[in-house]
C-alpha cells in the first residue's frame, strides 16, 4: 500500500483505523529505509541473504535465483529487515571485521570485505533513502493536493485552545463551522470576520463532525491585535491548500525539506544543551501516532506533510552515533577510516554499552513524555 493510497484513506477512518493506517505508513517508512541498505549494498556487490517486510514467523518467501536473496513477507506488518552477508547481529563492527579478515578473507561478497568508504555508503544509505522520500511526499503533496495559501482558510477548526469559548463549547480539533446564526460560511476568511466583529456577542455555530450537524452556542471573548478589539472562540485557523505546478512544487518541497532537516537537528542540539526548556517538544511514536490522528482530519496535504516530516525526523535520528544505529556505525567505520585499521573490539563494546544505556533512558523518558501529555488532555502541537 502506498504513501498517497494512506493518505486517500486517511480522513474517513475512526481511532482505530486511524492508529492502523499510521502504524502501517511509519512500517512503508522503514521498510524503504532498509530498501536504501539493499540497493547500496547489492550496487557494492554484497550479498544480501534476506530482505523483509515485518518480522515473527515468514508468511510468503522467494529466493531469487540470480542473487540468492530471500524475500520474506512476515505475519507482522510493522518495519522491516535487511540482513547482509557479514552481519551477525550479535558482535559489534569491530569483532566483525576481526573474525572475517581471520576466516573469511577470499568472501568477496560479504560486507565486511569491502573497504570503508563502501561499507560507510552502505550504511548511511538507510538514512539518506528517508531524505529522498520525504522530499518526494512533499513534492506529490504539493502537485496532487495542494499546499497552504497565505491568508486563506478553511471553515475547519484546527487545535482548540483549552480553557477558551471553543474548548468549553465542546468544539473539537477537525469540527468544520458550516453556518453562524443561520447564515451559511464556505470561505473561512469570511468566518474569522464575523468571529473577530464579535467580541462579547453570543454566536449560534453550526458545525460538522464526522458527518452529524450539531449547533452550539458560544460567545468569543474580547482580545487585542493591532490595538483593535477582536473576538475569539481559542482555535487555531486551518489553511486553504491550493495545488502547484511541477516547477512550484519542486521549490515548494525544497524549502519544505529544508525546513524540516534544520529544525530536526536544531532541535536535538537544543534537547542536549537545554533540555529542560526543549523535552517539551520531544515526542516518541505514541506522540507522532496522536499527531497523526488528529492531522488525518484536516485532510490528505497536511497528513503527507506530517509523514514526510517524520521520515525527515528517521533519518536524522538514525544518523545519531549511538550504537544499534545507523550513526554509531559510521562513526566507528569513519574511526577505521582515520586510523588505518579497526577501532580495538573491546573499546568499541565499551562504548556500545554506553551508547545503548544512553539510548534506552532517552526512549523511556520520551514515550513517558508522551504518555503525559495524553493523561494530562495537552495536544503534541
Amino acid at each position: 500500500m502506498s504513501i498517497v493510497t494512506l493518505a486517500l484513506l486517511a480522513p474517513s477512518l475512526d481511532s482505530a483505523g486511524k492508529i492502523l493506517i499510521f502504524l502501517l505508513a511509519l512500517s512503508v517508512l522503514i521498510v524503504l529505509h532498509e530498501a536504501g541498505h539493499f540497493f547500496v549494498a547489492r550496487r557494492n556487490g554484497v550479498r544480501v541473504n534476506d530482505f523483509a517486510i515485518g518480522f515473527g514467523p515468514t508468511l510468503l518467501k522467494w529466493t531469487s535465483p540470480r542473487s540468492g536473496t530471500n524475500y520474506r513477507i512476515n505475519v507482522l506488518p510493522l518495519g522491516g529487515y535487511c540482513a547482509m552477508q557479514g552481519e551477525d547481529g550479535k558482535t559489534n563492527e569491530a569483532e566483525q571485521q576481526r573474525q572475517f579478515r581471520s576466516a573469511n578473507p577470499a568472501q568477496s561478497d560479504n560486507f565486511q570485505a569491502k573497504t570503508p568508504l563502501q561499507r560507510l555508503s552502505i550504511v548511511v544509505a538507510g538514512p539518506i533513502a528517508n531524505f529522498i522520500l520525504a522530499f518526494a511526499i512533499l513534492f506529490l503533496g504539493a502537485v496532487t493536493f495542494g499546499v497552504a495559501t497565505p491568508d486563506a482558510w478553511t471553515t475547519q477548526i484546527g487545535t482548540v485552545l483549552p480553557g477558551k469559548p471553543a474548548a468549553q463549547a465542546g468544539l473539537q480539533f477537525g469540527d468544520r463551522i458550516t453556518a453562524i446564526d443561520g447564515v451559511p460560511y464556505s470561505d473561512g476568511s469570511e468566518m474569522v470576520k464575523k468571529i473577530r466583529a464579535s467580541a462579547n456577542v453570543p454566536l449560534k455555530l453550526t458545525y460538522l463532525r464526522h458527518g452529524v450537524t450539531a449547533t452550539v452556542q458560544v460567545t468569543p471573548v474580547a482580545g487585542k491585535e493591532n490595538g483593535k478589539v477582536i473576538g475569539q472562540l481559542g482555535f487555531v485557523r486551518v489553511p486553504n491548500f491550493v495545488r502547484t505546478g511541477p516547477i512550484d512544487g519542486l521549490q515548494r518541497a525544497g524549502e519544505d525539506f529544508w525546513d524540516g532537516f534544520i529544525g530536526n537537528f536544531t532541535g536535538l542540539i537544543g534537547l542536549i544543551t537545554h533540555p529542560a526548556e526543549h523535552a517539551a517538544g520531544v515526542s516518541g511514536v505514541i506522540g507522532m501516532e496522536r499527531a497523526a490522528s488528529e492531522v488525518q482530519d484536516l485532510g490528505w496535504s497536511p497528513y503527507l506533510h506530517l509523514v514526510a516530516m517524520i521520515s525527515i525526523a528517521l533519518g536524522v535520528f538514525n544518523l545519531l552515533p549511538i550504537p544499534a544505529l545507523d550513526g554509531g556505525r559510521a562513526v566507528f567505520i569513519l574511526a577505521e577510516m582515520v586510523r588505518g585499521r579497526p577501532v580495538d573490539p573491546e573499546r568499541e563494546a565499551l562504548v556500545h554499552f554506553t551508547g545503548f544505556a544512553v539510548l534506552m533512558v532517552l526512549m523511556v523518558f520520551v514515550a513517558y513524555h508522551d504518555i503525559a501529555n495524553i493523561v494530562s488532555g495537552k495536544g503534541v502541537f
